[in-house]
């Protein structure tokens, strides 16, 4: 966390990923909401979806998912550079994963954060089968 002359607080992209991965590691809908509006306070904007499915065949919608969530809590706008951020950001977490992940399942949840113009995505994930999971994190920036 960075202060400014002014005394008002500015976070960098180490916060902003920081965020997006406390999101990804909620527990329930209700942490999530809590979460979200402590950030909201201080200028944090987050969103976050859910994901299970095949890995490779489930990359689209991956990020598909996170790019719609990001518009829906009003982390971005409906503009090509900041749906492009969030798509970028989100395929670099997934490149991170995919390692693990190629071939095997996958479930867990998409944290995305935004303050001014850094944008984080932080993919958190159970990969395997049945209860043989190994865990991953994946986690992707852009500026806008």
């Amino acid at each position: 966390m960075i202060k400014t002359d002014e005394g008002s607080k500015q976070y960098g992209s180490k916060d902003i990923a920081g965020a997006a991965i406390k999101i990804a590691l909620t527990m329930d809908r209700h942490d999530e909401k809590t979460l979200q509006a402590d950030y909201a306070k201080i200028g944090i904007h987050t969103a976050a979806a859910d994901y299970g499915g095949e890995f490779i065949t489930s990359v689209m919608k991956i990020i598909e998912r996170a790019v719609v969530s990001s518009k829906r809590e009003g982390v971005i706008s409906d503009s090509h550079a900041e749906e492009g951020a969030v798509a970028g950001a989100t395929r670099e977490a997934l490149s991170q994963i995919m390692p693990k992940a190629i071939g095997l399942n996958v479930g867990g949840k998409i944290g995305i954060a935004r303050y001014k113009d850094h944008v984080s995505v932080a993919i958190f994930f159970g990969i395997g089968l049945l209860h043989l999971n190994e865990v991953s994190i994946g986690l992707g920036h852009r500026v806008v």
